[in-house]
């Protein structure tokens, strides 16, 4: 076993646990930073798997971008905290034993495909990712930007909407 293997386990452990973390938590600025632990331990993984151009912008995005724009939509709303502690132990004890039957079995289908050998890695992992961005996936990269912008109009249409529907009240 390597430092290499060891650190993956760590990683992944602490993706797992931030992801684990985000559904259990009640409060919902606890939520987003354990998100933020689970971002942060993907994009580990990807530095660990030589894929640095993905791992900057799994930081850049989703850590540092999306998390924001997640605490700003928290803050503007007015959300009430739930007053009355619901607990359902039979139900949580039914997904814990779930969501680990589900772990196992996607642990026991990983560990019997066989990978083959891996191939070399370009010098300029960045500029390969560039070329077949452009020229291959030019399409569907297109089509994301074009439903991102279409996103957004429609999140500044609702936003105008609401706030001239609180103007006339």
């Amino acid at each position: 076993m390597t430092g290499e293997w060891w650190m993956f386990l760590i990683l992944s452990l602490m993706a797992i646990t931030g992801a684990v973390l985000m559904l259990q938590l009640t409060k919902v600025i606890h939520m987003v930073l354990a998100l933020v632990l689970t971002f942060v331990s993907i994009a580990s993984l990807y530095f660990l798997l030589a894929a640095e151009f993905i791992a900057v912008v799994q930081l850049l995005i989703y850590s540092g971008a999306v998390t924001i724009i997640m605490l700003f939509g928290i803050m503007l709303t007015n959300r009430m905290e739930d007053q009355g502690k619901r607990e359902y132990t039979w139900k949580k004890w039914g997904i814990f034993i779930g969501v680990l039957g589900f772990a196992i079995m996607v642990f026991t289908a990983i560990r019997s495909l066989d990978f083959g050998t891996a191939g070399t890695l370009a010098k300029d992992n960045t500029k390969e990712i560039g070329k077949a961005l452009y020229s291959h996936w030019i399409i569907p990269f297109e089509l994301a930007s074009v439903l991102l912008l279409a996103a957004l109009v429609g999140a500044v249409i609702l936003a105008k909407k609401e706030d001239g529907e609180a103007k006339e009240s």
